[in-house]
C-alpha cells in the first residue's frame, strides 16, 4: 500500500520549516502513527533531526541531483513501509537553479512530479495582512504546484493572529496551524546549520516540547487529512553509486557524520558490508576491509584530537599502500598535509595527499556540482559522471602537486575547473557525491 504524503514548505529560508517538521513528525509518532521523514534537496543535518523524532532514518529526495527513476523509487520505497510521509522542503518553495523544468532542486519538483499537497508555513512576525498577499502570489505562481493548508508562525499575540487571519480568510486556503514566537524551542546553528543531533544531550526533551508545541498549536487532524497518495509507480530502482568495495571500512563519529542514507543503503542492497570504525577514538579502518571512505562532518571541531590520533593515520597510511582510500569534503581536508582550526592553529593530518586546508580563513563555497572523473576511483570509472554539491568554508592554502581528481561544472553547467587530488590509492575532493549523473 503506499501511504500519502504531504510537504511542508515556506517562502524562504529561516521561516521555520524544521521546527514545525519536527512538531508534526513527533506529535503523529506519539500518536501511533509510523511515520517516515524525507528532505528534500542536499542536507545531512536535517535528516538527523527527522530520524531521532521519527525512529526511522530519513532519506533525501533531489530533483536535480538524482536521475528521475531513482527519484521516483526512494519514494515508493518509502511509501511502500509507513503510514504517513511528510517531506520537509528546501529553501524557499520555488527555489532553484532553473535549468530545466522539473529537475531544478525546487521543493516544488517534487510538489509537481507526485502531485502532492504543500503545507505552507508563513513567518507572519513584522507583517499582519501583506501575509495574504504573500500567500496569494505562491498559490497562484504555478498551477502544478498545490497550496493545500497554511500554518501562521512566530505570531506576536492573538490580535496579530486575528489580523493576519482575517486577510487570508478571503483566499481558499485553510488555516491549519497558528504559532506564538516562542524564542525557547529554537535549535542552536553553527556554521553548516543546526547543530547536529548527536550533540544535543537534551533533544528527546526538545522533541516533546515541539510536540506538544505541536498538539496545542496545529490541527493535527485536518493536516492528516490533507495527505494524499504521491502519483508513483513502484519503478526498480538503480544503485545511487555503485560500491566502492564489498568490504567498506566508514568513518563514522563526531568528525565524520556526513554520509547520504540512500548512498549506504544502495551499496548494501548490491552485497557491500559496511564496516564502521572511529578515527576521534584512534581507530584504524579494519585489515579485513578492501576500501576505506572518510565521510564529511566537522573535523574542524576536533583538528587536535585527529592530529593525535597516532594510531589512526599510521593504519590509514598502511591501509592506504594497497587499498583505496576516499575522503569527501572533511575527509579530504583529513587526508591532506594539514588543517588549521578556527583559533589559527594548525593541525597536522594524514598527510596522504598534498593539499592543506583553513578554517581560519573562512569562505562560504556552495552550490550543486556536476563532476567527471578523470580517473578511476571510489566514486566511479574514468569518464563518469556524479552528481553531487558543495557545502563548506574551509579554503585551500596550499594545493600541493597531486593530479587532480575530477572536472566540475555547477549546476548550470558552467565549467569551475578541477577538483580534489590523487597520489597512489588515495583520492578526495570537496565534492559530496549524491548520484550518478
Amino acid at each position: 500500500m503506499t501511504a500519502p504524503a504531504l510537504i511542508i514548505a515556506a517562502p524562504r529560508s529561516g521561516a521555520g520549516k524544521t521546527t514545525v517538521t519536527l512538531a508534526l513528525l513527533t506529535a503523529l509518532r506519539r500518536r501511533g502513527l509510523k511515520v517516515q521523514a524525507a528532505k528534500a534537496g542536499p542536507d545531512y543535518i536535517d535528516p538527523t533531526f527527522h530520524a531521532a523524532a521519527t525512529g526511522r532514518a530519513s532519506v533525501n529526495l533531489d530533483s536535480w541531483a538524482m536521475d528521475l527513476a531513482f527519484l521516483d523509487g526512494l519514494l515508493h520505497q518509502v511509501t511502500a513501509d509507513s503510514d504517513i510521509v511528510v517531506i520537509e522542503g528546501v529553501m524557499g518553495l520555488f527555489d532553484g537553479i532553473g535549468r530545466e523544468a522539473g529537475r531544478t532542486g525546487a521543493t516544488a519538483d517534487l510538489a509537481a512530479r507526485y502531485r502532492l499537497p504543500v503545507l505552507l508555513v508563513i513567518d507572519a512576525s513584522g507583517q499582519s495582512q501583506s501575509a495574504a498577499a504573500l500567500v496569494r502570489g505562491f498559490a497562484s505562481h504555478d498551477p502544478n504546484v498545490r497550496i493545500a493548508g497554511l500554518v501562521l508562525n512566530r505570531l506576536g499575540s492573538d490580535r496579530h493572529k486575528r489580523l493576519v487571519a482575517d486577510a487570508i480568510d478571503a483566499l481558499p486556503m485553510p488555516i491549519l496551524g497558528a504559532v506564538p514566537r516562542d524564542e525557547t524551542i529554537a535549535l542552536p546553528e553553527r556554521h553548516l546549520g543546526l547543530v547536529q543531533a548527536r550533540e544535543h544531550g537534551d533533544l528527546d526533551a526538545r522533541l516533546d516540547a515541539l510536540a506538544d508545541m505541536a498538539e496545542r498549536h496545529l490541527d493535527l487532524d485536518a493536516i492528516v487529512a490533507l495527505a494524499s497518495p504521491p502519483f508513483v509507480s513502484p519503478s526498480a530502482t538503480h544503485t545511487a553509486l555503485p560500491p566502492p568495495g564489498m568490504r567498506i571500512a566508514l568513518a563514522q563519529d563526531a568528525a565524520f557524520t556526513f554520509v547520504y542514507p540512500h548512498v549506504v543503503q544502495g551499496w548494501r542492497r548490491q552485497g557491500a558490508e559496511i564496516v564502521p570504525f572511529s578515527p576521534l577514538a584512534d581507530e584504524a579502518p579494519h585489515e579485513s576491509c578492501d576500501t576505506c571512505w572518510l565521510p564529511g562532518g566537522y573535523p574542524e571541531l576536533h583538528a587536535g584530537a585527529l592530529a593525535a590520533a597516532t594510531n589512526f593515520k599510521a593504519g590509514l597510511a598502511a591501509f592506504a599502500a594497497t587499498r583505496p582510500v576516499h575522503g569527501e569534503c572533511g575527509g579530504y581536508m583529513v587526508l591532506g598535509q594539514g588543517l588549521v582550526d578556527a583559533s589559527g592553529v594548525r593541525h597536522a593530518m594524514a598527510r596522504l595527499l598534498g593539499h592543506a586546508t583553513s578554517f581560519a580563513q573562512r569562505k562560504l563555497h556552495l552550490g550543486y556540482r556536476e563532476a567527471r572523473l578523470l580517473s578511476d576511483c571510489a566514486l566511479g570509472k574514468e569518464g563518469g559522471e556524479v552528481r553531487g554539491h558543495e557545502f563548506h568554508y574551509a579554503s585551500l592554502i596550499e594545493t600541493g602537486n597531486d593530479p587532480p581528481l575530477a572536472e566540475i561544472a555547477d549546476g548550470e553547467g558552467k565549467p569551475l575547473g578541477t577538483t580534489g587530488g590523487r597520489r597512489g590509492n588515495v583520492t578526495g575532493t570537496f565534492f559530496h557525491a549524491i548520484a550518478a549523473g
